[in-house]
């Protein structure tokens, strides 16, 4: 009985951790290694911890209301609502064009396509939307499962086999101080941005744990809602720390710059998993990077379209046309991804930088909105955070707060590097 309550309950946590093992780990923590050796680990332990409440209140506020976090906005005013859907303007686009993009290489590279990075990104993006419109999501979700676990494996494998070689350099050298200037600190901001992934993907969570709710017609307990999402988010957490190591063993102090072309960049993280685990393996590395990175891109072209049509269909009071503002938002999002990535053609880690930013300086005010709703009266005692969480919480808060300020302080020259 027990283990059908979770399989009814299992999905949303994986679609998250699906959602965040795709450019923060895959390039981001990989490039922090490559880079920095172990010197930015702190940051990335510090970012796990300090926005796991704002993500976990999504599955508690949908489990407790039936809601998702969207409508709890929407009961806060419409001015909140508004803001929302204009910060989910600003970023959405730069945020789908830069998983698109690494998705790109990847693609490339595994299926050695005679395309330049917009060719490609038109046929995976078309491949996207048909997927999507016709309602073959649920379908791939159970190959995202099955490829993930793959993923996971091959991942866990590597990092024991990597520590087990150890490492190009000494852990002397691994752990050298860092020093902060402006490029040292816009990278840890970017890095930590996407860490686990941005925070105002937590709309997405209530979304898929209220989607998961109506597909298996189960309403789990709240303790199991938030047992699901923990699973989730604490893997995808682990595994950040294992790409991390990855770089850092392989790849600092070789000498090899990592690409800032998408086929160069994907070509060179699996180089670095079949130095690991072996030649033979190559293909089995490249087939699970792309299927995740794969997951992750169509994962983000339907949180928006679902996030952005609820909220419109909220704001113009359409009731149930949903399904017509998704469509119409999917190829509105699809189209927008494309000029960014036209536009930063040949330098993706500019563009994933820019996107993680963005993502981290936005974070503080859907931080303390998430903190506020699960704090209302539309949960009741039982179900609001226990006084840990909300410490947790408030020290979030306060460090979202103290990296944006010194990310625009520094950016407009008030502090000089």
């Amino acid at each position: 009985m027990f283990q059908n309550k979770f399989i009814k309950t299992l999905g949303p946590g994986i679609l998250f951790a699906t959602t965040a093992i795709g450019v923060s780990h895959l390039v981001q923590s990989t490039r922090a290694g490559a880079e920095y050796g172990f010197a930015l680990i702190g940051f990335v332990l510090m970012a796990n911890i300090l926005k796991y409440p704002f993500f976990e209140f999504g599955s508690r506020y949908a489990n407790a209301t039936g809601k998702s976090l969207i409508y709890g906005y929407n009961k806060m005013g419409k001015g909140m609502l508004i803001l929302y859907l204009g910060i989910t303007l600003i970023s959405m686009f730069t945020v789908a064009a830069a998983v698109t993009y690494v998705c790109v290489g990847l693609m490339i590279n595994l299926f050695q396509l005679p395309l330049n990075p917009s060719e490609a990104s038109i046929l995976l993006m078309s491949v996207c939307m048909v997927i999507l419109l016709s309602g073959k999501f649920s379908l791939l979700d159970g190959l995202i499962k099955l490829i993930g676990a793959v993923l996971l494996i091959s991942t866990l494998m590597a990092f024991f086999m990597t520590l087990w070689h150890g490492s190009v350099v000494t852990w002397e050298q691994l752990v050298l101080p860092l020093e902060f200037n402006k490029s040292n600190v816009f990278f840890i901001i970017a890095l930590m941005g996407w860490m686990p992934t941005a925070v105002d993907l937590s709309t997405w969570n209530s979304i898929w744990t209220l989607e998961r709710i109506k597909q298996t017609d189960y309403l789990p307990s709240l303790k199991e809602t938030l047992k699901e999402f923990n699973i989730g988010y604490w893997t995808s957490a682990g595994l950040s720390i294992c790409f991390l190591t990855l770089g850092a063993f392989l790849l600092y102090g070789s000498g090899i710059e990592l690409s800032s072309n998408s086929a160069g960049f994907a070509n060179q993280i699996v180089g670095m998993f079949t130095s690991a685990l072996g030649d033979g393996t190559y293909y089995l590395i490249a087939i699970s990077a792309f299927t995740v990175m794969f997951s992750t891109t169509i994962t983000v072209y339907d949180g928006y379209s679902r996030a952005i049509s609820e909220t419109t269909s909220l704001l113009l009071s359409l009731g149930k046309k949903e399904i017509i503002t998704y469509k119409i938002w999917l190829v509105i999002v699809l189209v927008g991804a494309f000029i960014v990535i036209h536009h930063f053609i040949g330098n993706f880690k500019a563009l994933v930088d820019l996107a993680t930013i963005i993502s981290f300086v936005i974070a503080p005010l859907i931080a303390v909105v998430n903190y506020k709703l699960v704090l209302s009266d539309d949960l009741t005692p039982e179900e609001k955070p226990n006084l840990l969480m909300r410490i947790l919480s408030v020290l979030g808060i306060i460090y979202l707060l103290v990296f944006s300020i010194l990310f625009l302080a520094i950016k407009f020259d008030f502090i000089q590097l």
